[in-house]
């Protein structure tokens, strides 16, 4: 490709997700880390000629005040999960990206969010419409000031209380006049960030449960500003091998009655679900596929508790109760563990570079091929994961040459 200067705008850019995804690129650009877990880097998509990893520079808005260096120095010493010299010889680039960080949006998100947040941030009162102003100045600054081609928003922030899409306006015109007026204004954080955003021409990914661009009006916007976004609930442990065997349990026409989930993690987005309002929306986006997937609804039971001691350490137990031939019951159990920011990092990079050159291909609107990166992604019921798989390797073998 055309050497380009592509930026990466991280909501929640100082939390686990985040950090590690920062880690891991600043790693990959100085050649200390090989390539395990980054999808993009498989072979049939070696012609795609994505984006290079030194061509990104990373900015964005966190609520907290914090450290980039200090946050990924709790991952080597509390979770175990990265090597802290690896964290020391990446030092001078976690603080200059700091630099780059700015107050975010704390519009609806929920008393549990706003805690973490600072006094000044919890303090300020602006208008969802000033917010989004507020937002797109500093994505326009960190455009300017880093000579960028394009910018690229991704919600790796924390999950807010449910908001029911049915109940907001259905076309960007009305949606847009609520936007001067906060005590009307249904809107949570990540939707205001999308709009601000997708008004600039910007692609937005919504790796987390929380709306965001989820609602048509915002999909009509998308639209109308020429560009593309997908979303939403990135998929990487439980919800990934439950979309991986339900489809062998409906191939063989074996009959799942009921299918429980318990999953216990420590890190911060387990204390955020902790709270009932923020974790009814994680359950929801995790508990839909199996039933799109058998055609029919089995019992199912997600339950999510935090548990500090395990800091970014997830443990999933799975009981799948299910009826063969002669109608006889059977059981098929396991336990999934693995660290959660680790398994979310590689597939953050991923998108930014599958959405890079889905935009420079001029795809537009909702980006369903990423499908099989999402829990519950959005303009489409497929949530078979091999079938979904096909749908990004049928994207890559169609996309015109740069």
């Amino acid at each position: 490709m055309k050497q380009q200067r592509i930026g990466v705008w991280l909501l929640g850019a100082q939390g686990g997700v985040a950090t590690t995804a920062i880690v891991g690129l600043a790693a990959l650009q100085k050649g200390l880390t090989g390539n395990q877990g980054l999808v993009s880097t498989l072979p049939q998509f070696a012609a795609l000629d994505l984006l290079p990893w030194n061509d990104i520079v990373i900015g964005g808005h966190d609520i907290r005040q914090t450290s980039l260096y200090d946050e990924a120095m709790k991952l080597a010493t509390v979770s175990r999960a990265i090597d802290g010299g690896l964290i020391d010889q990446l030092k001078a680039e976690l603080d200059a990206i700091d630099d780059r960080i700015r107050p975010g949006v704390l519009f609806n998100v929920g008393p549990t969010i706003e805690k973490f947040a600072t006094d000044s941030l919890r303090d300020h009162v602006e208008s969802p419409r000033d917010s989004i102003r507020r937002v797109q100045q500093d994505l326009q600054a960190f455009q300017e000031s880093n000579q960028l081609d394009q910018v690229i928003m991704v919600n790796v922030a924390s999950t807010e209380p449910p908001i029911d899409p049915a109940s907001l306006p259905t076309t960007w015109e009305q949606l847009n006049a609520t936007l001067d007026d906060g005590s009307t204004c249904q809107l949570a954080a990540s939707s205001l960030y999308a709009i601000g955003a997708l008004e600039l021409g910007m692609p937005f990914i919504n790796f987390t449960p929380s709306l965001g661009s989820a609602p048509p009006a915002i999909c009509e916007l998308a639209l109308a500003s020429d560009t593309c976004h997908m979303g939403h609930d990135g998929k990487t442990g439980e919800t990934l091998l439950k979309s991986t065997l339900a489809p062998m349990f409906a191939n063989r026409n074996l009959e799942v009655m009921s299918w429980v989930g318990h999953n216990i993690f420590g890190n911060m987005d387990g204390k955020v679900l902790d709270d009932p309002a923020n974790k009814q929306t994680k359950v929801t986006s995790k508990d839909r596929l199996l039933g799109q997937i058998f055609g029919y609804s089995p019992q199912t039971l997600v339950s999510i508790e935090y548990i500090e001691s395990m800091g970014d350490w997830k443990t999933a137990w799975d009981h799948i109760h299910f009826r063969g031939f002669l109608g006889t019951p059977m059981t098929m159990q396991f336990t999934w563990q693995g660290c959660d920011s680790l398994l979310a990092a590689p597939l953050v990079l991923d998108l930014i570079r599958f959405t890079e050159r889905a935009h420079r291909n001029g795809d537009r609107g909702l980006l369903t091929f990423l499908a099989s990166f999402f829990k519950s992604p959005l303009g489409i019921e497929e949530n078979d994961f091999g079938r979904q798989f096909q749908m990004l390797e049928a994207w890559a073998d169609g996309v015109r040459p740069a």
